[in-house]
């Protein structure tokens, strides 16, 4: 019960189908010239997916969260932003069987001790740039995403690569970030703030990502 209650943060990795692929684009977007320059896609929370992985010391969990609302920025056939919201009361874990140690593993995560659901019921990633991967195959990620990530009501970049692209009316993204949780007062379990290194939790975590907008 112990490990299980020490045993997790919200981090992510989920099945998800590919995105389409997109054209780079010559130079990376810029914050401040989306919206204003681009056309709006409502993201689709019942089409899209995001999944969490933990790591601790001799094991790992995982499981899933769900998008509430979000809108993608096109410009021509170009995804040039987005704002995505994430519903943290939609928290849970996928790797316990039993319905009792499920329950605690998952109650803890939404308590102080991880990420305080209660007081900050959503997270929010924005994009403030993208700039294209060269030489990038059709099947691989094209962009590296920057943005701003809020957890907990505390705001830092992250950068990772992902795939995107639109096409018929449809914008679709999809790739994996890793999380340093410490920087967003989530402490528990880290060697970092006096956890023992025979019960550490790992202090990132991945989240992985399918999403789908349309106009």
């Amino acid at each position: 019960m112990k490990k299980i209650a020490l045993s997790a943060l919200v981090a992510a990795s989920l099945l998800a189908a590919p995105a389409f692929a997109q054209k780079p684009a010559a130079k990376k977007t810029t914050p401040g010239t989306q919206q204003a320059a681009g056309t709006s896609y409502k993201v689709q929370p019942q089409l899209s997916t995001l999944g969490w992985l933990a790591k601790k010391v001799g094991g790992q969990h995982n499981g899933t969260i769900q998008f509430k609302e979000g809108d993608v920025v096109v410009r021509g056939n170009q995804i040039v932003g987005g704002t995505f919201i994430v519903d943290m009361n939609s928290l849970k874990v996928v790797d316990i069987t039993d319905a009792s140690m499920n329950g605690k593993l998952a109650g803890h995560l939404r308590n102080d001790d991880f990420f305080s659901v209660e007081k900050h019921p959503t997270a929010t990633f924005k994009i403030t740039s993208l700039a294209p991967i060269k030489g990038a195959g059709a099947n691989d990620n094209n962009v590296n995403v920057t943005g701003d990530l809020t957890i907990k009501g505390i705001t830092k970049p992250v950068t990772f690569p992902a795939k995107v692209g639109v096409k018929n009316g449809v914008a679709a993204a999809s790739g994996t970030a890793i999380v340093d949780r410490t920087k967003y007062d989530v402490k528990y379990g880290s060697t970092l703030f006096g956890a023992a290194a025979d019960k550490a939790i790992d202090d990132n975590f991945t989240l992985s990502f399918n999403v789908i907008a349309k106009q």
